[in-house]
């Protein structure tokens, strides 16, 4: 009887740490759906203002229909995209630096489409020689470094090409290996978008 007792509790034990262990599955996978929740979405205007504020910019489409920018560069990789038609109703919100809206950038574009199709740009350069303006924007990094810069290059005012660049740490013994991100990385951004190192006396990394 001792022993059909005892193996009865080891049962329950065993039944109530199968449980636990349960339950602390779930909320990890629960914990997991919401960190990779999609964008809330609005369905008015004045939704959309209360809970994002004034946007970046405002594009007024030939349609009569009005998009709403909400920019997150420089340190961002999103932007969101929220067109409303002449009642303040939100027909649809996308997001501008998605892999898809990055690709439909074309050759022959003006300056005002690419930033109607990306949103506010990060920064712009121009060079002499090449007689390129090239604007960039940080975007989703999935490797070789721990940013990528998707970059557009302007000539008379007209795309002429895309390019990317992968940024990867600058690991300055000061200050530890993120010292800076994402504006000071004169070793990582290859040339001719950022000026190299100068040498520097032995001293200097001391």
């Amino acid at each position: 009887m001792a022993e059909h007792k005892a193996a009865g509790t080891r049962a329950q034990r065993a039944g109530r740490a199968l449980l636990a262990a349960l339950l602390v599955v779930g909320a990890l996978q629960l914990a997991g759906c919401a960190a990779i929740a999609p964008p809330r979405m609005f369905s008015t205007e004045a939704e959309l203002l209360a809970v994002r504020g004034e946007p970046t910019r405002r594009w007024h489409n030939d349609d009569g229909t009005t998009t709403l920018e909400y920019s997150t560069q420089p340190n961002g990789d999103t932007c969101l995209m929220v067109q409303v038609d002449q009642g303040g109703i939100v027909l649809r919100q996308w997001d501008a630096l998605a892999d898809d809206s990055l690709a439909a950038v074309r050759a022959g574009m003006t300056k005002d489409e690419v930033a109607r199709q990306l949103g506010e740009h990060r920064s712009e350069q121009s060079f002499r020689l090449s007689g390129e303006e090239v604007w960039d924007w940080n975007v989703r990094n999935y490797g070789p470094g721990i940013a990528t810069l998707f970059n557009v290059h302007f000539i008379d005012g007209k795309v002429v090409r895309t390019s990317q660049t992968y940024v990867y740490p600058n690991y300055d013994s000061r200050f530890g290996p993120w010292w800076g991100y994402p504006y000071a990385y004169p070793r990582a951004y290859p040339y001719p978008f950022y000026p190299r190192y100068r040498a520097l006396p032995p001293w200097y990394y001391w």
